[in-house]
């Protein structure tokens, strides 16, 4: 009979790997814990994003009423917004050595 113990090492490395990924929420609006992470990170190195968005969607506005009411920097809400919808489009960042 062959020795399966490393097949079954293998086995429980994956286990490991699946259990430190991040467990999927009832709520797809939930922001990443890494993302939450840079976030939070009061050194994370920002960048200024611009782009024209129709304004009938009222954007701005909204983003400001977000902050008013929540305290939620403007670029943090675009941020985890913009970082949540690409993420669950299959776009996720390369945080190795970003910061």
């Amino acid at each position: 009979m062959s020795d399966q113990s490393p097949y079954a090492r293998r086995l429980r490395e994956i286990a490991d790997a699946l259990d430190a990924e991040p467990q999927p929420t009832d709520n797809v609006l939930t922001p990443h814990p890494a993302t939450l992470d840079v976030i939070r990170n009061r050194h994370t190195k920002r960048g200024q994003l611009n782009h024209a968005v129709p304004e009938v969607l009222q954007l701005q506005r909204r983003i400001r009423r977000y902050n008013a009411d929540t305290g939620v920097a403007h670029g943090d809400i675009v941020a985890l917004a913009l970082d949540t919808w690409l993420r669950a489009k299959g776009y996720p960042p390369d945080l190795v050595g970003n910061g």
